[in-house]
């Protein structure tokens, strides 16, 4: 029964200090806004800045699992390149000791003057009755924050007493010292400092038990340095978990944390036990305080990252070889290099390269969009993902192409050229609605086959005549960008219209059948917000197409939406707006007809 009640307070005070560290957390990153995250990752040009914004971050939040979860956001969004997140993941590590050293506070002692002032009873009343008076009777957030912040310290350092209260007896346990024993044998103190801090899911907390357990007065430096050496690797435990649906670059910055401390513990149990084997130390029977404690794990970790810290792009290396990027990965990087910095001085080279960067950007529209409206025929879970992963991909040749196309305004380029780079960022962001447009197709189609939605065979026949006009247009439009085929181009414009058209007589033809009860009210918006997003996938298009027609005039006028998109009364534009609409005619279209785009089609 004693033994129950020793477990039981232990596991109380862990909960405690996991739930106060928690707490202290969370108020310092609301005290701290958004401002930690932007300093985070503008501030990281170099290792040596990204291992000291690291540490100080991580002191701060007192978490590095938490920052190194940050970081894997920053690069899986492509703001922070992966050589970048390697110095502050190193810096994370030297950070989180900082919390042991905080804990020492909870061990002082005293049972008169100063030193009772000092004692950690008085310490956490006195930071616990301020916190809570912040708390309830502040407005302000921002003091509400800080009342957080110190509550979460008072009831840390509580649940640090508790731990220690409920270990003392086990300094007179046989069976206890012998268990320590047990660890001093290396590969054991490792497996338990891995497996506990994976339980845990904290460095910080596995520390604040190996210092509850230190005041038993026979926890020895054999037995706690090889707990130190795996507590590191336990951590990554929840790095590793949140990268599970990251890109390849955010499992890559996961795994950065966990070679840190795996290299960290072969490197140095490999050094330490081999010349302990000849020299024979003489403090391996030391006894062991919190502060010692603390002291080792903050030792164990500068040291690792000083003896890493030159070899960060052989460890960028190791990672990109585990971790490989497929074929249609490394094309996707392949467009982003183009965009060379050093170019941003020749102007011409430039915009030559930001062409052949969004014909990429072209092709990987081109094929979202005719994946996102096969999902409507043929749905199918893996597909739905890709399209949501290639929008992504299509928002992020928005970013970088724009970009570097602003940063081409600010250098001296001639009307042309001005024309130009104006006329391109006109168009990516055309192509990143129309992308937008996709992934919300892509969207219905995964509400409808959670709702298992379906429409009357009528309403499907003319929504895949719609879906094949459109497809035509996206292929056109894309197709006669990467040729710059501006005879091409005039042909979307018309279809444009006859989709536009199509769309309006759709919705007349659903309202009639709603009427008539062949087609519920669900369905019937379902259908409305699909023609919806097709109408505006042609428009897009159209106005794309603009931009191209009117590249290379030296008088043009850039503000496309500011003249007309094509002159409605020339005989092109007539002849090819009766080819589209004989072509898409719902009305003597009589077949089934399925409109599907094989995966392959470039």
């Amino acid at each position: 029964m004693a033994i129950f009640s020793m477990v039981l307070s232990l596991l109380s005070g862990v909960a405690l200090f996991l739930f106060g560290m928690s707490l202290m957390g969370d108020g310092l990153k609301l005290v701290a806004g958004n401002k930690l995250e932007a300093f985070l990752y503008r501030m990281t040009n170099t290792p040596l800045k990204g291992v000291a914004l690291g540490t100080g971050v991580t002191s701060v939040i007192q978490s590095s699992s938490a920052t190194t979860v940050m970081v894997i956001g920053f690069v899986n969004s492509g703001m922070m390149k992966l050589k970048q997140a390697i110095g502050i993941i190193m810096g994370a590590n030297i950070g989180t000791s900082i919390t042991g050293w905080i804990l020492c506070l909870s061990y002082i002692q005293g049972s008169g003057g100063i030193a009772s002032i000092l004692s950690t009873a008085t310490i956490s009343a006195v930071v616990a009755v301020i916190g809570i008076i912040l708390r309830m009777f502040c407005k302000r957030s921002v003091h509400k924050n800080v009342g957080n912040i110190m509550l979460g310290f008072a009831i840390l350092m509580t649940g640090m007493q508790t731990m220690s209260g409920a270990v003392a007896p086990l300094r007179e346990s046989e069976v206890f010292i012998d268990m320590l024993t047990m660890f001093s044998n290396p590969i054991a103190g490792i497996l338990v400092g891995i497996a506990f801090t994976a339980v845990l899911q904290s460095a910080s907390a596995t520390v604040g038990v190996l210092q509850a357990l230190s005041v038993t007065g026979i926890l020895t430096f054999a037995s706690a340095f090889p707990i130190v050496l795996g507590i590191g690797v336990g951590a990554a435990c929840p790095v590793l978990i949140s990268a599970i649906g990251a890109n390849k670059n955010g499992k890559r910055t996961a795994l950065i944390y966990l070679m840190n401390d795996l290299f960290g513990l072969i490197m140095w149990s490999v050094i330490f036990y081999t010349v302990n084997a000849f020299v024979h130390f003489g403090f391996m029977d030391m006894i062991m305080t919190p502060v010692t404690i603390a002291a080792l794990n903050t030792v164990f970790r500068v040291a690792t990252v000083v003896v890493l810290f030159p070899f960060i792009p052989k460890l960028e290396k190791l990672v990109c070889y585990l971790v490989k990027d497929s074929a249609e990965e490394l094309e996707d990087e392949a467009d982003f290099d183009l965009l060379e910095e050093r170019l941003i001085n020749y102007p011409a080279l430039a915009i030559a390269q930001c062409h052949r960067a969004m014909n990429g950007m072209s092709k990987k529209l081109r094929k979202n969009v005719n994946r996102a409206m096969n999902l409507l025929n043929d749905y199918q879970q893996d597909k739905y993902d890709k399209v949501q992963r290639k929008e992504d991909l299509i928002d992020k040749y928005e970013s970088r192409l724009g970009e570097y196309l602003i940063q081409l305004t600010k250098r001296e380029m001639n009307t042309a050229q001005t024309t130009q780079v104006s006329l391109y960022l006109h168009t990516i962001n055309d192509f990143e609605r129309i992308g937008d447009h996709a992934s919300y197709i892509a969207h219905m189609a995964n509400e409808m086959h959670d709702n298992h939605t379906q429409f009357s065979q009528a309403a499907w026949d003319e929504l895949n005549i719609v879906m094949g006009a459109v497809r035509e247009e996206i292929n056109v439009t894309c197709n006669a960008f990467m040729k710059d085929d501006k005879e091409a181009a005039q042909r979307v414009a018309p279809l444009g219209a006859v989709i536009t058209n199509l769309c309006d007589e759709l919705k007349m033809h659903h309202v009639e059948r709603l009427s008539k009860g062949e087609c519920g009210l669900e369905e019937g918006t379902v259908f409305n917000d699909i023609l919806n997003s097709f109408g505006r996938i042609a428009a897009h298009s159209a106005s794309a197409m603009t931009a191209l027609l009117k590249s290379g005039e030296t008088d043009t006028d850039p503000h496309i939406h500011d003249s007309k998109i094509y002159p409605t009364d020339s005989w092109e534009y007539y002849t090819y707006f009766n080819e589209y609409r004989q072509k898409y005619d719902v009305v003597n279209n009589e077949d089934h007809v399925l409109s599907m785009e094989p995966e392959e089609v470039e």
